[in-house]
């Protein structure tokens, strides 16, 4: 655990879940006891497609769908206040109307008073039949994601003239996930890249959904790990779309669950990995899917630790059973992802700091939290379901005490999360198929303050090729005698260099390289504040190069995308013969044997071109243009090389 290293403070609207009105248990005293004790900050109405034919003023749903009677509007706000968590609403997109959403808003906060602030426009309308697949209602003429984008703006414009406070949130798709990439018929790009052009300046929030697509519980708890590198792609799309505006819109994960074995324990064991993997790289909220949802006809299998999965998306049960006389527990049992949930809060709470941890064994998952009471928190997650690990716990920026911690622990199929005092501060053993939590004291000479605060979040400015100005709002709390900017690489900090003020210019970087960087001050007694959150930007290349390159993802899939690219010399001299060198960013983006107009060789994630069919001179000052492309595999995120050498110098680089 890196403590220096911070991934920024838990919302108060990190925890979240989504409510259905097809669920006649939702407000019942049962549900506000059980949701109350989980913890949960968020509730999502009115239930993932519902909400693209619900009509809040009569509580019915277009199209058909049953509507359980006590799931109105006014009982789920009564619910979520009982609760003490606050609303994300669904504005009906399918088949409603921005002035249907606004007279919502309006009866919401002006009428009512709830302050309902979190409102999403619809509920994956890529889903509508545009790209195919058609679950998705949506009556309006045209399905293409430029409609929707211009059918948004209206919305927002719709929304805030009632109440300006609300935050307003657009359907995005994910990296790795269908449809993103896809380019439909009469389209020119994929859906992010059209909507976010339209949207930019008047959404707050996109909205994604995370749903791993495998059949064993061992691949479905290893898919977490792709999700930084995903979540930083949207995070780029956003940024290059939105301008100035990029760094304040959020990205929220209104639905997410193992989707495979998520009623026993890889669902628990994924539901502790996905919140704090989303929250660690930017995320403001996640909401799992689905407080109860029932057990299907079919689709009950045997978890790895043998426990019987009723194939029920819900954290609670149902209560009911099939055909097959197959019965779910009693209504409202439970499931293991409910005392996942439950664990968060053991972790982190909202203010509480999230900082850099990793582990060398891959079955292993871990996150950390500096709690604002002055003591560390480890969660640890044993994905072996056969197998403890005695697992040794290291710290950097943090001394614990020699007390012995307070651990909690989930057991595999357990009925209940149990504590006790165990282990030490360097080791701890973690039990087969469970989740773990840590919770340590610091050591008197712990060199962290107890006054001072966290730097503001940092924002960065003139990023050029090679330098950045990095600026912050100063720490209070105590008298600070310099602040230190620190490089995140793993769960290694690297410092940049340190500062007097509030600012600082890095200087000596590398062009077309990302940086993530937080700041830490140091006061006089040398002890460090908490890490502000981190900040994330990738420098430029030079404008004044001797080459050029383009590239350009013309379409995309799930598994694979097509990239060309365009080179031209831009120098005073011929190239007569040429070698373009580039890497991708993510391990989960390769070249495929399908290439054109070039020779592509790779050494893991480097790439190096040559010519083919020869087409090996460039003529100076941008005479001709060499073009060549490949179909690109992917199993993960597929972000852009961020910078390309023409015969080893650095080239100006667009993308298109």
């Amino acid at each position: 655990m890196n403590a220096n290293e911070g991934l920024g403070t838990v919302p108060d609207t990190a925890y979240g879940l989504n409510q259905a009105v097809w669920d006649g248990n939702m407000n019942t005293p049962a549900s506000v006891e059980l949701l109350g004790r989980a913890g949960v900050q968020m509730m999502r109405y009115p239930g993932g497609s519902y909400g693209d034919g619900y009509h809040w003023q009569t509580n019915t749903v277009s199209g058909g769908g049953w509507v359980a009677p006590g799931t109105d509007f006014d009982s789920f706000m009564g619910t979520t206040r009982a609760v003490g968590a606050q609303a994300m609403v669904i504005a009906n997109y399918g088949s409603g109307t921005p002035e249907e959403a606004a007279e919502w808003v309006r009866y919401a906060n002006v009428t009512k008073g709830y302050g309902v602030k979190y409102w999403e426009i619809g509920n994956e309308v890529y889903g509508n039949g545009h790209y195919g697949a058609d679950w998705e209602l949506d009556y309006h003429t045209s399905k293409s994601p430029t409609t929707y984008a211009n059918n948004v703006v209206e919305y927002a414009r719709a929304m805030k003239a009632v109440d300006p406070t609300v935050r307003i949130g657009v359907v995005l798709t994910l990296p790795n996930s269908w449809p993103d990439g896809s380019v439909a018929s009469g389209d020119s790009k994929d859906w992010n890249h059209t909507v976010l052009p339209i949207v930019g300046p008047y959404v707050d929030f996109g909205v994604i959904h995370y749903y791993p697509n495998h059949t064993t519980a061992a691949d479905v708890l290893q898919q977490t790990g792709l999700l930084p590198a995903e979540l930083a792609q949207v995070r780029q799309q956003i940024s290059r779309y939105a301008g100035d505006r990029g760094p304040s819109i959020g990205i929220a994960v209104t639905e997410t669950q193992s989707n495979f074995q998520a009623a026993t324990q890889p669902g628990a064991l994924f539901t502790a990995d996905v919140y704090f993997t989303a929250l660690e790289n930017g995320v403001f909220n996640v909401d799992y899917w689905d407080t109860r949802n029932g057990m299907p006809e079919d689709n009950i299998t045997t978890a790895p630790d043998g426990a019987t999965d009723y194939g029920d998306g819900g954290m609670l049960s149902s209560g009911n059973c099939n055909s097959h006389n197959v019965c779910e527990p009693p209504l409202n049992t439970p499931f293991p992802a409910y005392y996942a949930f439950q664990m968060l809060g053991e972790v982190a709470v909202p203010g509480d700091t999230l900082v850099r941890s990793g582990s060398d064994n891959p079955l292993l998952g871990v996150h950390a939290a500096r709690n604002n009471d002055g003591n560390l928190s480890v969660e640890l997650i044993n994905r072996d379901p056969s197998a403890a690990y005695t697992v040794d716990l290291d710290y950097v920026g943090w001394a614990p005490s020699s007390e012995t911690p307070t651990v909690h622990t989930y057991a595999a199929e357990g009925t209940s999360i149990t504590t006790a005092q165990r282990g030490t501060a360097g080791t701890q053993v973690v039990p087969a198929y469970s989740i773990v939590t840590v919770k340590l004291t610091p050591s008197a000479t712990n060199p962290v303050s107890r006054t001072l605060s966290a730097p503001g979040s940092p924002t960065v400015s003139n990023v050029t090729a090679h330098s950045a100005i990095i600026a912050w709002t100063p720490s209070t709390g105590g008298d600070v005698t310099r602040y230190g900017v620190f490089q995140q690489i793993g769960t290694n900090s690297v410092l940049l260099g340190e500062s007097t003020s509030a600012t600082f210019t890095a200087q000596n970087l590398v062009p077309g390289t990302s940086y993530t960087v937080n700041v830490l001050a140091t006061d006089q007694k040398g002890y460090r504040s908490m890490p502000s959150t981190p900040v994330t930007f990738v420098t430029g290349t030079p404008q004044n190069s001797t080459c050029a390159v383009t590239y350009d993802v013309v379409s995309g899939w799930a598994s694979g995308f097509v990239a060309n690219l365009a080179i031209t010399n831009t120098g005073p001299d011929p190239i007569n013969g040429w070698t373009l060198a580039f890497s991708f960013p993510s391990s989960t983006e390769s070249v495929s044997s399908s290439t054109w107009n070039g020779t592509y060789a790779a050494d893991g994630q480097n790439v190096v071109v040559t010519p083919a069919d020869g087409n090996t001179y460039l003529t100076p000052n941008g005479g001709n243009t060499v073009s060549t492309g490949f179909v690109g595999n992917q199993t993960g995120a597929n972000p852009s090389p961020a910078s390309f050498t023409l015969n080893g110098a650095v080239c100006t680089t667009t993308y298109s």
